[in-house]
């Protein structure tokens, strides 16, 4: 079960948000946000199989801001247009996006975790260490192949927290890793043989690394059923 919500954030900003609803009892509810390309099809993929496993899922469209229902995919023309609309997003902007998904997912009354990819990757660990301005205090975070993460890898995270990197990431060096890692031991993070950026986009065979996309899945479910359910 899956539908299309308006979300209103605190600057009076009004954004679309697609909602992905388990079947069963909710265990817990993720507040997933989106790589580069909008909440496109592979987005609500990622969002209504974590619904099959009980989470109701809210995903804000932050590229709403700039432009209604922009839904990309990975070839190149595309592409170049998400590099256009990522050079639009501000980190403040969109952490008003998430926490207004954020409000809505309060109203489950059960317990919220953020994950997200790529660009969202990074805005999920930004949820865990800026995330009490913004009114969100997440029972955990999980971020996929991050980029940029070194640049704020010394910001506290004020909830449990884990990464997923793929060792051949053209995009995110092994120096922002360790970043994170040697300023905070706490944070789980896995590194993927074989894998580079975006290893987990199932629909583009130029990114999709099936083994490791497995792996990170069962380890992100276990994370956040652990925290949040």
């Amino acid at each position: 079960m899956s539908e299309w919500i308006k979300l209103k954030a605190n600057d009076g900003h009004e954004l679309s948000a697609y909602v992905a609803r388990p079947t069963g009892v909710t265990v817990g509810v993720l507040v997933l946000v989106q790589e580069i390309f909008g909440v496109n099809a592979h987005i609500r993929s990622v969002a209504d199989g974590y619904a099959k496993d009980g989470f109701l899922v809210v995903a804000p469209a932050i590229f709403d801001r700039f432009e209604p229902g922009v839904q990309l995919t990975y070839q190149p023309d595309d592409m170049k247009r998400a590099y256009e609309f990522y050079g639009m997003l501000k980190p403040e902007t969109t952490l008003l996006d998430v926490a207004a998904a954020y409000e809505w997912a309060k109203k489950a009354g059960k317990g919220i975790g953020v994950i997200g990819y790529c660009y969202g990757g990074l805005t999920s660990w930004l949820v865990a260490t800026r995330g009490e301005k913004y009114k969100m205090q997440p029972a955990c975070c999980v971020g996929y192949y991050a980029g940029g993460i070194g640049s704020v890898a010394k910001e506290d995270p004020s909830c449990p927290v884990m990464l997923h990197f793929g060792a051949n990431d053209t995009h995110i060096g092994q120096d922002q890793i360790e970043a994170v890692r040697s300023a905070h031991p706490e944070v789980e993070i896995f590194v993927y043989e074989g894998a580079g950026h975006a290893f987990n986009r199932d629909v583009d065979p130029n990114s999709f690394h099936a083994a490791s996309a497995k792996l990170a899945r069962e380890r992100s479910l276990e994370f956040l059923k652990a925290h949040i359910a």
